[in-house]
């Protein structure tokens, strides 16, 4: 037992928080309203996420053992902070909570008012609020859960001495289970049987239907969330996507939230795993090798392309494959940059890759950050088809330069060469024919489709938010559609033309320091959308502060930049100490103007961020 006089308290500025507000209202709550006031005692961590993000989607994740430890002093609250047009409807952020297993309470706000009290600037976003309601820490991005959880450690002990905190249940109201034979499926795959089989992804399971697409015929796994092979009873996942049939008539199933590769006997029901460690691939980590030894990051579709597993790696953007005669994973193509630039796999950029679709000569995928149509071709180079970039998006036909999609996550490909693209935004399924270049829309009102198989004539489509698969023949005739365009109309940092100073600041915490011993434990990487923004200060260098020149003649764009330090604990004592590697990766919206500022701070996590 340690008797050593408590350390001091450290002292923080005092920073009100604001009141959270949002038109949309709260879920979660049983139709209660929330106020930071009700919440005094309590520490407060406000989620500031959007359900397209894949990184938000990893927090909720990196939050659920916080959540569970600390259940009688943590409130959690989900500030819903949409990007796209159809995440403002409050319907799909109830299907978005229920369907990522968000267990807190969670705010919708279709305008930003509360994102622009708390001057949140990226998804996603973590603000830590004290039992006595002051503002103690924001973190931008993902990976800050232990962190958090170290102060969350500190606020306790802290407030306990002063009796400011108040223990007990939280105001989290879970809702009524429906009784639906599927819930947010994912993705489907047409088995030999001429059955069908459907990533039940909310129940973390795989559900084989018969002929009909209705009649329940098997479930596979246990339907508790978790990493475990076994039996059809026995073996767990967790938020099952992609399916797709090997040579050997097994299945691979993209287990997204285990980071994992799955493989699932179709004979016996028994399930393996085929790749991944169950841990999220990090910047640094292995990005090649025996496949059960490397990290992968939410792997969201599986396509078998020229003798191997291709995934979409939606958590890093970018593509990977898995070898089933080596049993080895490499990428394949992306740079972990998110965005959208054509050409050799290895400069692509990619933005969310969630749906795949194989032909004998291109590997079709829905790049969903980018609401884009892209493929890759036999040499390995990459192509759009139908896109412009991250903030761009929309429901209009025509052609495929001035088309439009809103956040597709499926792809099919036709037997006359064309694709089917799962609209999931546009609650539509598109057509895009090569040939002409053209895009059609083939039918509309189908809830959020994710996914769709060719059965014979017909057309079978995942409506993942009604629950059911849908039958559509083919082909259909086009509905017409009123063309609509969008923009996201993201706060953008005001940048004066010409010189920018960027500094990432880093400072080791408390007991570490930088790690030395093998060279600079920095590294700094900066890119651009679109390239011709930056003039100079592109590229990687070991120096966390770099001068920028920006291009006066582009009046807007983003700077994509990753930043990583190491630092190991400081004790002499010890020959072997414990080492950390602190990474961050930023997208900074910025529009070039006389009179905007000179200077880009930016805070690498790892240091006590406390306003």
């Amino acid at each position: 037992m340690n008797h050593a006089s408590p350390a001091p308290t450290p002292r923080r500025a005092r920073v009100r928080a604001p009141e959270l507000i949002g038109k949309g209202g709260w879920i979660n709550t049983g139709d209660k309203q929330l106020s930071l006031a009700e919440l005094r005692g309590r520490i407060v961590i406000v989620d500031f996420w959007t359900f397209c993000c894949v990184n938000c989607l990893h927090v909720l994740d990196e939050l659920r053992e916080l959540e569970e430890r600390h259940r009688d002093t943590v409130v959690i609250i989900g500030v819903h902070s949409p990007k796209f047009v159809h995440e403002a409807e409050h319907q799909a952020v109830v299907d978005a909570v229920e369907r990522y297993g968000v267990e807190h309470p969670v705010l919708d706000d279709p305008e930003l008012a509360t994102w622009k009290q708390y001057a949140v600037r990226a998804w996603p976003t973590l603000v830590v609020i004290d039992p006595e309601g002051y503002v103690v820490a924001q973190h931008a991005g993902e990976g800050h859960a232990h962190a958090i959880a170290r102060l969350v450690e500190e606020l306790e002990a802290e407030h306990e001495a002063k009796g400011t905190l108040r223990r007990g249940d939280g105001p989290y109201v879970p809702p009524e289970p429906e009784p639906t034979a599927l819930r947010f499926p994912g993705k489907a795959l047409l088995l030999p049987s001429g059955n069908f089989l459907v990533s039940d992804t909310t129940r973390h399971q795989l559900v084989e239907l018969a002929e009909d697409a209705e009649t329940v015929v098997r479930r596979l796994g246990s339907g508790t969330r978790g990493f475990a092979d076994g039996t059809a009873d026995t073996a767990s996942f967790n938020e099952p996507q992609g399916l797709a049939l090997l040579d050997d008539g097994s299945v691979a199933v993209a287990d997204t939230v285990n980071h994992a590769l799955r493989r699932l006997d179709l004979a016996t029901g028994e399930v393996s795993t085929l790749a991944g460690t169950g841990r999220q691939w990090w910047q640094g980590s292995p990005t090649s090798g025996p496949a059960r030894e490397i990290d992968l990051s939410s792997p969201w579709d599986v396509a078998v392309f020229g003798g191997r597993v291709w995934i979409a790696m939606a958590g890093v953007h970018q593509l990977w494959t898995y070898d089933p005669e080596s049993r080895t994973v490499a990428v394949a193509a992306g740079t972990t940059n998110e965005g959208l630039v054509d050409g050799p796999a290895a400069e692509a950029w990619f933005a969310q890759p969630s749906g795949l679709a194989a032909t004998a000569e291109r590997l079709w995928l829905a790049d969903s950050e980018t609401s884009a149509l892209r493929w890759v071709d036999l040499d390995g180079h990459v192509h759009t088809a139908v896109g412009t970039g991250l903030f761009d998006f929309g429901h209009r036909d025509g052609a495929a330069g001035q088309a439009l999609f809103q956040h597709p996550l499926g792809v099919t490909a036709l037997p006359d060469g064309s694709v089917a693209v799962s609209d999931t935004y546009n609650h539509a399924l598109r057509r895009y024919d090569p040939s002409t270049g053209e895009v059609t829309t083939l039918a509309t009102d189908l809830r959020e489709p994710s996914d769709a198989v060719l059965a014979g004539d017909e057309i079978v489509v995942v409506e993942s938010a009604r629950h059911r698969l849908t039958r559509l023949r083919l082909p259909e005739e086009a509905v017409r559609v009123e063309s609509v365009a969008h923009r996201t109309q993201r706060s953008a940092t005001e940048v004066a033309p010409g010189r920018l100073r960027l500094d990432v600041i880093f400072q080791a915490p408390a007991g570490q320091k930088l790690d030395t011993r093998y060279g600079p434990s920095t590294r700094l990487l900066v890119s651009s959308t679109p390239p011709e923004l930056l003039l100079k200060g592109e590229g990687a260098d070991t120096d966390l502060s770099r001068d920028l020149d920006l291009n006066p003649a582009i009046e807007e764009g983003v700077l994509h930049v990753s930043a990583m330090a190491a630092s190991c604990d400081d004790d002499e004592a010890n020959e072997y100490p414990a080492c950390h590697v602190h990474q961050q990766d930023w997208g900074v919206p910025v529009r070039i103007t006389e009179g905007g500022t000179d200077r880009l701070p930016l805070i690498l996590a790892g240091m006590d961020q406390r306003p």
